[in-house]
């Protein structure tokens, strides 16, 4: 039978477990940020347009359209604000405006091919070096890595 000692070691330790986690997702959340912080001030961008093209990439691989409403309420940004950001994304050739398959009065947004070679060019190093340290875990081991992430994106934002 376990003593109350037991439980509470054991539950020391799942705080420490806990904390190490959310220091080290901390420590990747301020290296993604520093890494696109570099990458804005290398395509002369400014923050929210690069979270607009960050958020086209992760809804272009998920293979789901984006309309500007979408854009909105994923920057948290008025709908004249998304007008402007996509009319200098447009203007500076890294998005184009689609019409909506089924709602003519609609737009969709795609990404150009020049978004998606810039971001290939900035990003090849960053993505090479995470792949290397991915390999290192075996597919059980990434599949609970991948689930823990998706359920923290999840947590702190429920429209991600």
């Amino acid at each position: 039978m376990a003593s109350p000692a037991d439980s509470d070691d054991t539950s020391r330790d799942m705080d420490r477990a806990v904390w190490r986690v959310l220091s080290a997702v901390r420590a990747f959340s301020d290296a993604m940020d520093r890494m696109y912080s570099g990458m804005k001030g290398d395509m002369d961008m400014n923050a929210t347009d690069l979270a607009a093209l960050r958020m086209l990439i992760i809804r272009e691989q998920r293979g789901q359209d984006v309309s500007p409403h979408d854009i909105a309420r994923h920057l948290r940004i008025s709908t004249a604000s998304t007008t402007k950001l996509v009319d200098r994304l447009e203007d500076s050739g890294r998005v184009l405006r689609k019409p909506h398959p089924v709602d003519r009065r609609a737009r969709l947004i795609s990404l150009t091919e020049k978004s998606r070679t810039d971001f290939t060019h900035h990003f090849r190093d960053s993505i090479d070096a995470m792949r290397d340290v991915a390999f290192d875990y075996s597919p059980t081991e990434l599949a609970v890595i991948a689930d823990f992430l998706e359920r923290m994106s999840v947590g702190i934002d429920p429209d991600a």
